[in-house]
C-alpha cells in the first residue's frame, strides 16, 4: 500500500485510541476541536482528513497519528538520522498554509526553539515537506494528562499542588521567552515519572505567540472558530478578542482552570450547555458566568463527591473543609474575569500555592490579624505550644508580637469588667441581707422569703449598669421562687429577664432562648397551658433554625413542649413530641445520657396520665436500670427514678412492691441527701400515700405528720409540698372518723399554697366524698374555687 493509499483516522477513532493507549496521549488536539460547536468541528476535521502522501518526511518515518486539531495533525515518527529516536511530528493542516500561516509558523518555530526547560517538551527540528507543507519535530512524551495521573495515583491535595507548582514554573519560563501557550489544559500537560518522581511536561506550543508582534498581520485566528484554544480553559479576553488582545494573564486563567480541575475533579463551567449554543453565546457566558468556589462545588456534587474525594485520599466533608479558605481564594483569583485582578504571572500564582503549602498568608486572601496568626501557629506548632506554656507560668511578661499584646489587653479589660461585676454582686448581696440587721429586723425572725422579696425589688436600681448581670440574677431568683412554689413571683422576674436579654443579646441568642424556655415551664407549673405552649413553640422554632434540629437545647424544647401537650390532655400529640425528643437525644447524646433518660421518664409520665400503666412501667424500669448502672444506686436521679416506678406500681395495685421500692429509696435519700432534703420529703409523702391506700391509717398518719413537720420548718408553711401533706392528713382524718379535724386540715391546705389543680379537685376527690352536703365543706369548695380563679386572673 502506498503512502497516498494509507487510510487516515477520523476524529472519533483518534479520540478512542487516545483513551485506550496510555502512550498515545501526546497533544490530543481532537479533544480541543470537539470543545467547539458541532458545525465548527466538522469544518475543522474536513480539511485534515487526508494523510500525508508519503510515510517519510526527511529523516522521519511516520508511524501513527497521535492527534488532530484545528491547526493540523500530530504524528508519532521515528528519526533515522543523525540519531535514532521516537519523536512527535506536527504537520500544519493541508490547505491552511497560505502566506499568513507560513509567517506564523516561522515565528512559532523560532520562538519554540529558544525554550529550554525540563518541563517543556523540546523542539528538535522544523521544515517543510516536498509540497511545501510546514512541520516541526518535537520531543515525544510518553505520559498521561496531569489530571489522569493524579487520579490514577490517588494523589492527595498536597501532592497535586506540588506538581502544579512545577507546571507554573515551566509556563513562567515560556513567558520569559516572550511566548504565550494559549491552550493550557490537562491533555497538553503530560506527566512522566523520572527516577520514580512525577514530572510534568508541557506539549503543543502550536498555539503560542510572541508577546511582541512585529506585524499586526501576525494576529492568530483559526479558520473555523474565530479564535484559537479550548473554550473551557480559555480566558474571557482570549475568546472575545480572537486571540489578539491577550497577554501572559491568559495563560494564568487557563492554569486556574487546571487547578480547579485538580482540586474538584470537574471544570468550573459545565461544557454540556455549550454543545448546541452559538459561539457568541459561549463568549458571553465566559464573560458573565461566575463559577462556584471549589469547596462549594464539592458540597453540591453529592453524587460524585464521594468518588472525587476517594481519589484524593479523603472524604467529601474533609475535602470541602480542606478547600475552604485559602485554596478557594487562590483558585478564584486565578479565574478572575477581569485580568487586572488576576495573578499577573504564573510565578505569582505558584508563589501563593507555595505559601499555602508552607502555612504562610496567601496574597489572594485579605490578611487579617487573626488569619496571619492562624497561619503562623500552623507553621510553628511546637514553638507556639512551648511559648503558650511559658505564657501560663509567666503572665505579665512583655509579649513580642502585637497580636499577643492585644490578647493581654483584652484579658486585662475582661478582668476589670469581672472585678467591677464582682463588686456590684457583693454590693447587691450585702443590700439583700441588710434586712437581717437587728436594727432593721427589730427582733423579728427573718425568713429566706423576705430576703428574696427585698432582693427582687432592689434588682432594678442595684444592677441597672450591668443589664446582662441583672438578667442573670433575675433568672436565678426566678428559679428560686419556682422551687418555692411561688410561681407568680417567678414569672414576673423571668418576664423581665427575657425582655432584658432580647434587648441586649437579641431574640436568637442562646441565653435569651433559655430564659424563654424557663418562662414557658413556669406557665406550665401554673396551669397556664396556652401561654406555655406558645412560648415553648416559639422557642423550639428559633432553636431549630439557629441551633439545628439535633442540638441538645432544641431537643429539650421538644421535651418541654411535650409536657405541656400532656398537661392539656393532648396525649397523642404529647406522645409523638416526646418520642421524637427521646429518639433525637438517643441519637445525639446516646441512650444512657441523663438528658435522654429524663425524656424517657417524661414519656412514661404521658403513658401514666393516659392510663397506659404497663407502657409507663416499662419505661420507668428501663430508666431506673440504666441510672443504677451508669450513675450509681445513690445518685439523686436514680432515687427519683425509684419514686416514679413506685408511684406507677402503686397505681397498678402492686402496693407491696411499691412500698418496698419507696422504702429503699427513702432510706438511701435520708443517708445521701439528708433527712430534711425536699427529695427525701417527697419520698416520705409518697410512702404515706401508699400506707393510706393499704388502710394502714395509723402508720400513714405518723409518716405524713413527720413529713409536714419537717416541710414546715425547712420549706415553709406555704410551700406546695407542705400544703399537699396537710391535705393528705385531712383525708386520713376523715377515714378515721375525725370529721372536724379533717375539715380543719383541708382548710389549712387551701389557705397555704395548695396548687390550683388540687384546689379545683377537692370537689371531685373520691376520698372526700363523705363530706358532700356538709355546709362547711361546701363553703371550703367555694373558697378553693375562688382562690384558683383569683390566681389565674392575677397571672
Amino acid at each position: 500500500m502506498s503512502d497516498g493509499d494509507r487510510p487516515t483516522e477520523d476524529a472519533a477513532s483518534s479520540k478512542t485510541r487516545s483513551q485506550n493507549d496510555d502512550t498515545a496521549s501526546y497533544g490530543n488536539d481532537a479533544e480541543r476541536t470537539l470543545d467547539l460547536p458541532k458545525s465548527q468541528v466538522t469544518e475543522a476535521l474536513q480539511a485534515g482528513r487526508t494523510a500525508p502522501e508519503t510515510k517519510t518526511i526527511g529523516p522521519y518515518r511516520l508511524v501513527r497519528k497521535l492527534g488532530q486539531g484545528g491547526m493540523g495533525q500530530v504524528w508519532l515518527a521515528e528519526q533515522t538520522a543523525p540519531v535514532q529516536r521516537q519523536v512527535a511530528l506536527k504537520l500544519i493542516k493541508a490547505g491552511m498554509y497560505d502566506d499568513s500561516v507560513l509567517k506564523r509558523f516561522l515565528s512559532e518555530r523560532q520562538s519554540l526553539a529558544i525554550m529550554d526547560h525540563p518541563s517543556i517538551a523540546k523542539v528538535f527540528d522544523a521544515g517543510t515537506t516536498q509540497d511545501g507543507q510546514p512541520y516541526f519535530v518535537m520531543e515525544y512524551v510518553q505520559g498521561v494528562p496531569i489530571t489522569t495521573y493524579c487520579d490514577q495515583h490517588r494523589l492527595k491535595i498536597r501532592g497535586r499542588l506540588e506538581l502544579f507548582i512545577k507546571v507554573c514554573d515551566a509556563v513562567q519560563h515560556a513567558h520569559h521567552k516572550a511566548i504565550i501557550h494559549r491552550d493550557l489544559k490537562p491533555p497538553n500537560i503530560l506527566v512522566v515519572e523520572v527516577d520514580g518522581k512525577p514530572t510534568p511536561r508541557i506539549i503543543d506550543f502550536g498555539l503560542a505567540k510572541a508577546i511582541t508582534l512585529t506585524n499586526v498581520d501576525e494576529t492568530i485566528f483559526t479558520q473555523v472558530g474565530g479564535f484559537v484554544g479550548t473554550p473551557a480553559y480559555m480566558s474571557p479576553e482570549q475568546a472575545d478578542s480572537g486571540g489578539y488582545d491577550i497577554d501572559t494573564r491568559a495563560d494564568v486563567y487557563s492554569l486556574g482552570v487546571v487547578l480547579y480541575e485538580l482540586l474538584t475533579g470537574s471544570l468550573p463551567i459545565d461544557l454540556r450547555q455549550w454543545r448546541s449554543q452559538p459561539l457568541q453565546e459561549v463568549v458571553r457566558q465566559l464573560h458573565e458566568q461566575d463559577p462556584l468556589r471549589p469547596s462549594t462545588k464539592i458540597e453540591r456534587q453529592k453524587k460524585s463527591s464521594t468518588a472525587t474525594a476517594e481519589v484524593r485520599g479523603t472524604e467529601p466533608i474533609h475535602l470541602a473543609r480542606l478547600l475552604h479558605g485559602d485554596l478557594d481564594w487562590i483558585t478564584m483569583k486565578a479565574l478572575e474575569k477581569d485580568r487586572a485582578r488576576r495573578y499577573g504571572t504564573p510565578s505569582g500564582l505558584a508563589a501563593d500555592v507555595e505559601r499555602y503549602l508552607t502555612n504562610e498568608p496567601v496574597t489572594a486572601r485579605p490578611a487579617s490579624r487573626g488569619y496571619r496568626l492562624e497561619r503562623y501557629v500552623q507553621r510553628h506548632r511546637v514553638g507556639v505550644a512551648v511559648g503558650l506554656g511559658f505564657l501560663l507560668l509567666l503572665v505579665g511578661f512583655v509579649i513580642a508580637q502585637a497580636v499577643e499584646l492585644r490578647r493581654i489587653t483584652q484579658e486585662r479589660d475582661r478582668a476589670t469588667r469581672e472585678r467591677d461585676r464582682a463588686t456590684r454582686i457583693t454590693d447587691f448581696m450585702t443590700g439583700m441581707f441588710k434586712v437581717s440587721d437587728p436594727s432593721q429586723a427589730r427582733g423579728n425572725k427573718v425568713t429566706a422569703r423576705e430576703i428574696l422579696d427585698k432582693a427582687s425589688k432592689q434588682i432594678d436600681p442595684g444592677l441597672s449598669k450591668d443589664p446582662e448581670l441583672q438578667a442573670q440574677m433575675m433568672l436565678t431568683m426566678g428559679n428560686v421562687y419556682e422551687k418555692l412554689g411561688l410561681y407568680p413571683q417567678a414569672q414576673s422576674l423571668l418576664i423581665r429577664a427575657a425582655d432584658v436579654r432580647r434587648r441586649v443579646l437579641g431574640p436568637d441568642d442562646p441565653n435569651t432562648l433559655s430564659t424563654m424556655a424557663s418562662l414557658g415551664v413556669i406557665n406550665l407549673d401554673q396551669g397556664h397551658y396556652a401561654e406555655a405552649e406558645k412560648l415553648l413553640r416559639d422557642t423550639l422554632d428559633i432553636r431549630r433554625r439557629v441551633l439545628g434540629p439535633d442540638h441538645p437545647d432544641t431537643l429539650q424544647s421538644m421535651n418541654d413542649l411535650g409536657l405541656v401537650l400532656n398537661a392539656e390532655g393532648h396525649f397523642a400529640d404529647a406522645e409523638k413530641m416526646l418520642r421524637d425528643a427521646l429518639e433525637g437525644k438517643t441519637r445525639a447524646l446516646g441512650p444512657e445520657n441523663p438528658a435522654t433518660l429524663n425524656s424517657m421518664e417524661n414519656l412514661g409520665n404521658v403513658f401514666e396520665e393516659a392510663g397506659h400503666h404497663a407502657e409507663a412501667e416499662k419505661l420507668y424500669r428501663n430508666a431506673l436500670d440504666i441510672r443504677r448502672r451508669v450513675q450509681g444506686p445513690d445518685a439523686p436521679e436514680t432515687l427519683t427514678a425509684m419514686n416514679n416506678l413506685g408511684n406507677i406500681l402503686d397505681n397498678e395495685g402492686h402496693h407491696a412492691e411499691a412500698e418496698k421500692l419507696l422504702q429503699d429509696s427513702l432510706e438511701t435519700e435520708a443517708r445521701v441527701l439528708g433527712p430534711e432534703h425536699p427529695e427525701t420529703l417527697m419520698s416520705m409523702h409518697n410512702l404515706g400515700d401508699i400506707l393510706f391506700e393499704e388502710g394502714r391509717y395509723g402508720e400513714a398518719e405518723k409518716m405524713m405528720r413527720e413529713t409536714r413537720s419537717i416541710s414546715r420548718r425547712v420549706l415553709g408553711p406555704e410551700y406546695p409540698d407542705t400544703a399537699a401533706s396537710t391535705y393528705s392528713l385531712g383525708s386520713i382524718a376523715l377515714r378515721t372518723g375525725k370529721r372536724d379535724e379533717a375539715l380543719a386540715d383541708l382548710r389549712e391546705a387551701v389557705d397555704h399554697g395548695l396548687p390550683p389543680n388540687l384546689d379545683l379537685g377537692i370537689e371531685t376527690d373520691p376520698d372526700l366524698k363523705s363530706l358532700h352536703g356538709d355546709p362547711r365543706f361546701d363553703a371550703l369548695v367555694a373558697h378553693a374555687k375562688e382562690r384558683a380563679a383569683a390566681a389565674q386572673k392575677a397571672n
